[in-house]
């Protein structure tokens, strides 16, 4: 199972990826949760310890394995290998909790712009390698859009969610991220709406998505928030999201096997 999450900043998309982190690997899946939000908080999201999440250097800015691995120094505009050797890295450079193995990706200095430079190529590979090579449940926690996606590793994501709260804006920008998605063929795009007060919301978001595939709601948590002020994971402090999340995870199972 590969999973892509999206959603603007602060709906919740990295709550819901450490919970289904958690919900695989307790299946007894082997897990590996990738943080390619520039914005990281996957690793406090999952449990992380401040002290040791503080120690995790992200990818992007390894200057000294992405010049071994392209054969150019990050920012250089020279000649390098498109196709380095990632393999190795989930491994090597992962950390482990719960049977989980974290990535943190980093900011690209060109994430957004699409441009060649070493230290982009290198992040794109590994993302491809991870979603169409390998065989772990790969759950990865996107910014607000897919600019980390292209084609040939999107086509491969078996669900891309678009987490949305009520609201104009967050709907507005499902419909974007949907169009996206599918341009670069991505076969099942779902919505989670998040923060939901009670019905007078979840009407409003189905309303608002309109065709587009709702796989569930998460309510609004003060234990999420809790969680988040002890530094520890809502899959321990939150156990009405994680049925809740249990049920989207149902959901989006079944319309998969469907297929």
């Amino acid at each position: 199972m590969k999973i892509a999450v999206t959603g603007k900043g602060g709906v919740g998309k990295t709550t819901l990826s450490s919970i289904l982190s958690y919900l695989f690997a307790a299946e007894g899946s082997k897990v590996i949760a990738v943080d390619a939000d520039p914005d990281a908080n996957l690793a406090s999201a999952l449990g992380v310890p401040r002290e040791a999440a503080d120690r995790i250097r992200p990818i992007a800015d390894m200057n000294e394995l992405i010049e071994e691995r392209t054969g150019a120094k990050p920012g250089s505009a020279g000649i390098y290998k498109l196709n380095p050797r990632v393999d190795d890295l989930p491994e090597g450079l992962g950390y482990r909790i719960d049977g989980i193995t974290l990535l943190i990706m980093g900011k690209s200095k060109a994430a957004s712009s699409g441009c060649y430079c070493p230290e982009n190529v290198l992040l794109r590979r590994l993302l491809r390698h991870l979603v169409v090579e390998r065989n772990e449940v790969v759950i990865v926690d996107m910014e607000a859009g897919i600019e980390h996606l292209t084609r040939g590793t999107a086509d491969s994501v078996d669900a891309f969610i678009v987490v949305i709260e009520p609201g104009q804006r967050s709907i507005q920008t499902a419909g974007v991220v949907q169009d996206m998605a599918k341009g670069l063929g991505v076969k099942n795009v779902f919505v989670v709406a998040n923060k939901v007060r009670g019905s007078e919301d979840l009407e409003f978001v189905k309303k608002g998505i309109g065709s587009m595939e709702l796989a569930g709601h998460i309510s609004f948590s003060h234990a999420i928030m809790e969680a988040d002020i002890k530094g520890d994971s809502p899959f321990k402090f939150a156990p009405q999201t994680v049925e809740e999340v249990k049920n989207i995870k149902a959901a989006i199972e079944k319309v998969l096997n469907a297929g």
